[in-house]
Formats: C-alpha cells, structure tokens, sequence
C-alpha cells in the first residue's frame, strides 16, 4: 500500500497512549479501552470525543494491521532521522528537490546518484498506484449485563440476552444497495479507495473523496440503513452461562457483536453477569457459606442439627464445647461439578444463641448453673497481663 502524508505528521503509537514496541495484544486492549470511552454512543452530542474516536480509529486502523504497521514504523524512522514533508530532508528546498542530497561538505563530500523512486517506491507506492481495495473491516466488540439468581449462577442456565446495536441490515444483507441494485466500482479510484498525490519525486496517496475509501459507490443506496450497510435493531443471543460462575464475571460469545462493514466479520459479545444475593447462602470460590445458629446448650453439650442446603438439608455433628465463629466443612455441597472442576464445599459457621428474654424458670436454672460452674473464664486473661502491670510498677 502506499504510505499517507498523515503518517508522518502523527505519532499513532502516542494517540493510543502506547510506547512503539508494544504487543498486539496490548495494542488491541488499548485501543478498545479508548474506543468505549470516546465511542458517539457514550458521549452523546460531544463534538470533542467524537474527533478523538476517529483520531482512535484512524491509529488503530494502522497499527492493528500487522503490513500497515510495518509500513508506518519505516515511515516514523524516517521521521525521526530528518526525512519527511516539509522537515529537514523533505521535499522541498534543501530536501530530496533541488540542493537535497547535494554533495557532501569537504572535499571527496558523497553524493546520491540513483532513482529516488526506485528508493522509496515500494514504501510510498511510487507513481500512481494507489493502495489495494479497502478490505473487510470486523465489527465492534460490544458489552452487555445479564442479571441472575443466585441458584442459576450456581447451577449453570442458557439463558437470552437482549440489546440493540448494530446488524447486518437485512433489507440488503450488507451490500448498501436497495434491493435489485449493486454497488458499482468508483470512477475515481478505480476501486482501490484512494488516490494518488504527487509530491515532486514522490506519490503520496489519500482517501478517496468520491467514495470515502471504500473503492465502491452506491447510486440507489438501501432505503432501510441509508448505504451504511448495518442498521440499529433490537437484538436477542442466548448465552450458555457455566454453572459457578461469579458476580462480575465476562463470558465471550464469538460473532455475536457489531456487524462488520465491507463484508468483515462481525465483532464479539462479552456478557458480565450480575448475580442477585441469596438470603441464605453465601458464596467462596466454589465453596458455599452458610451462618447456622445454634443454642448454648447444643454448642456445650454437642448436637446433632439439620443444616440447609440448596437441595436436601443433611445432619451435621456439633461437637461438645463447640465455640461461636467454629466454620464445619460439609464435603461436596458447594457449587456442583462441571467437566474438570471438583464440586465445592458447604461451609457452616457457628453462631451460639444467648438467649435475652428469660422465664422465672429458666433464668433459676442459670443461677444453679453458675453455681457449679467455678472456673473463671477470665483468669487466662488476667494472667497473660500480669507481667506487663508489674513492669509498669
């Protein structure tokens, strides 16, 4: 493709807010951080962050093509070594025209002999060759919430999620052309979306103005999406959510997001799902929690009590002595197996009942009680801080 004059004006790498050398995959995650902060939809009326998304789009549209990006870094290299439109070694005076690469100072000064076109051709598509047809572009990944019972986060549910965005429109299934008609190649550009600039030795190549890029025009456009070739509908996908899954947690569903223009494929849906509190059950990874209350006399004595569960309730064994805050495990009642994953376990934490409302009974009983129970339950206590009041003395 033929290099654009705005390569060497702007440093896409700081529009992404990325350093030259970064990862693709860095790369994409910032230009879509980006993206859905600066998007039209987001900033509804904001002239300002509808410039920078297409000043997003536009670097991104560069540096997330791996040919393109290559094409550029040669570009930028030149830029930073003084070659370039206007700058020391451009085109002008002093420049690749007349007195540029003169003879060298001193005497034996090298000179450049040789075809400059034939030097910078491949890079800046010497002559007038444009760049290739616009290809495919993907669509926009987008993002929605799916809100669930706790009991269908645990279990797993297939369930649909609806929104609007954009779609294939299905009047002319993504051509543009109202039915019965085709797109037809620009005259312009002859089907390549740009044209080519001369620029002394030079040919640098712009969009196409007749047919915004796309190398085609459309002479009856779509009555239903106008020539864009997507239309805004509601929308429904079905989600298979896995059984575990946790508040805030994104699930990918491949192909289901924006519609992708010039025939490109469509973006990906990420679903976060939103999962509502239980009144009893709480959740650890794959482990359930649960507070069980007991009285003072089955924590003293030991009990055998019925525990819930999200199915059947089961017995579980309070040990004579048992203290308040005592968590008791219960094997394989968590949130159940799926493919390699071991069910999780139920977690019960004692809660010992202080009774407050007494009869003239019972509370006769707890004064009997007290009298046969003389160990001091603060004598441990006392005596771990007996050196440090002596210390003070």
């Amino acid at each position: 493709m033929a290099a654009q004059r705005e390569w060497f004006e702007k440093d896409y790498y700081a529009v992404l807010g990325v350093a030259a050398g970064v990862s693709d995959k860095e790369l994409s995650k910032a230009y879509k951080q980006l993206a859905k902060r600066y998007h039209p939809d987001a900033n509804p009326g904001d002239a300002a962050a509808e410039e920078r998304f297409k000043e997003i789009s536009a670097a991104y549209d560069v540096l997330g093509d791996t040919a393109k990006r290559a094409e550029y870094d040669e570009v930028r290299r030149m830029v930073a070594s003084g070659v370039g439109p206007g700058g020391a070694g451009g085109f002008g005076p002093g420049g690749f025209g007349p007195g540029g690469f003169g003879p060298g100072p001193g005497p034996g000064g090298a000179r450049f002999e040789g075809d400059l076109g034939g030097l910078f051709g491949n890079l800046f598509g010497g002559g007038r060759r444009g760049r290739r047809p616009a290809g495919p572009q993907p669509g926009e990944d987008l993002e929605t919430d799916l809100h669930l019972s706790f009991d269908a986060a645990v279990h797993g549910i297939t369930a649909p999620v609806r929104f609007r965005s954009d779609a294939t429109c299905s009047t002319c299934s993504g051509s543009g052309a109202a039915p019965g008609t085709q797109p037809e190649i620009c005259a312009e550009c002859r089907g390549a979306g740009a044209v080519a600039v001369d620029q002394g030795p030079f040919s640098f190549s712009e969009v196409c103005g007749r047919c915004g890029g796309r190398g085609q025009v459309i002479p009856t456009p779509c009555p239903s999406c106008r020539g864009r070739g997507v239309e805004v509908r509601s929308r429904e996908v079905k989600v298979r959510v896995p059984a575990g899954v946790t508040d805030g947690q994104r699930i990918r569903v491949k192909g289901r997001g924006g519609a992708g223009a010039n025939g490109g494929p469509s973006g990906d849906l990420y679903v976060v799902v939103r999962v509502a509190p239980d009144a009893v059950f709480g959740r650890s990874g794959r482990n359930l929690t649960v507070r069980l209350p007991v009285s003072m006399v089955e924590a003293t004595l030991g009990a055998s009590v019925r525990v819930p569960t999200l199915g059947d309730p089961v017995t579980v064994r309070i040990p004579a002595g048992t203290p308040a805050g005592k968590v008791l495990r219960v094997r394989g009642r968590g949130v159940p197996a799926e493919g390699k994953k071991a069910a999780g376990d139920l977690l019960v934490t004692v809660e010992v009942q202080i009774p407050t409302d007494l009869t003239d009974e019972q509370r006769a009983a707890f004064d009997a009680l007290a009298g046969v129970l003389d160990d001091d339950p603060r004598a441990a206590l006392f005596a771990a801080n007996e050196g440090r009041t002596e210390g003070a003395a």
